[in-house]
């Protein structure tokens, strides 16, 4: 249970960089690394800036949020998930409540006379 609750309310990003419609390198924990083109393009292309709109190289980030609020309070639920809270909770509760007789009825009657010893005569022994 403590890794459901682990896992449903961590966050975590995924980086990716692609270089054209190939996917060059992804990172959970930090950036990713490039595969170069950048910097080419930007050097070659400093004296025709209309160029550099033609970048085949692009980065994306792919953000996954966690569930922040874990309180689901009692007013939130369906009136039949009410119902099966209270009368679940009911039933569950009463299994523990205790008798109130302490009489023990056989008390007053001596066990029985063992003639043979039962256990010797079918051999069966406890181990």
């Amino acid at each position: 249970m403590a890794f459901v609750v682990l896992f449903s309310t961590m966050s975590f990003t995924i980086d990716m960089h692609y270089c054209g419609d190939n996917l060059v390198d992804f990172s959970f924990f930090h950036n990713v690394e490039t595969c170069g083109m950048e910097k080419a393009q930007i050097t070659s292309n400093c004296e025709k800036p209309e160029m550099k709109k033609n970048n085949c190289c692009s980065d994306e980030q792919l953000v996954i949020e966690g569930q922040d609020d874990l309180k689901n309070t009692f007013s939130t639920l369906t009136f039949e998930q009410q119902v099966f809270v209270a009368s679940f909770t009911y039933s569950y509760l009463s299994l523990f409540e205790g008798t109130t007789s302490v009489e023990v009825p056989f008390v007053d009657y001596p066990p029985p006379f063992v003639k043979r010893d039962v256990q010797v005569l079918h051999q069966t022994f406890l181990i």
